[in-house]
């Protein structure tokens, strides 16, 4: 077999539809695009942006300006109040969190925030540790660990 030997398989390809043939072509006189209007015309039809007299998409949010960074980091947000359900001496890990689902999404990272107080001494090891949590963990007789992160 040779390279212009090469057919589409059979059914494969469709002739291109003829139109403004006359009438016997059964696509003659207006060519399948009604009669007159917009669409009929050449070059008619409308622009992406519009919508039949609604006001515009772009129009209707004035208050979408700036730009959302790219790389910017989500973090899953844990406050002390919630590692109340901990026992003491355990340790609270991202692994330990997703069992006891406090993690919205487990492939971002953990921030220990420090809202609530915390009774009982906790091994805490997270990506990131406010200054008012870590003081509250260690005032409890924990201790924090902070893990690496990335993408």
């Amino acid at each position: 077999m040779k390279l212009h030997e090469l057919k589409p398989n059979e059914g494969a390809t469709k002739r291109r539809k003829r139109v403004g043939r006359g009438i016997a072509a059964g696509h003659g006189k207006t060519a399948g695009r009604g009669t007159k209007g917009q669409k009929a015309r050449a070059g008619g039809g409308t622009s992406l942006m519009h919508q039949g007299g609604n006001l515009p998409f772009f129009r209707r949010l004035p208050f979408k300006r700036g730009f959302t960074p790219p790389h910017r980091v989500v973090y899953n947000e844990v406050n002390l109040y919630q590692l109340e359900g901990f026992e003491s001496g355990s340790v609270v890990s991202p692994e330990t969190l997703v069992e006891k689902r406090l993690l919205k999404d487990e492939r971002n990272p953990v921030v220990i925030l420090g809202e609530g107080e915390l009774s009982r001494p906790l091994t805490v090891r997270a990506h990131r540790v406010t200054k008012g949590a870590r003081a509250k963990i260690e005032a409890a007789g924990g201790s924090v660990e902070i893990l690496e992160w990335s993408k």
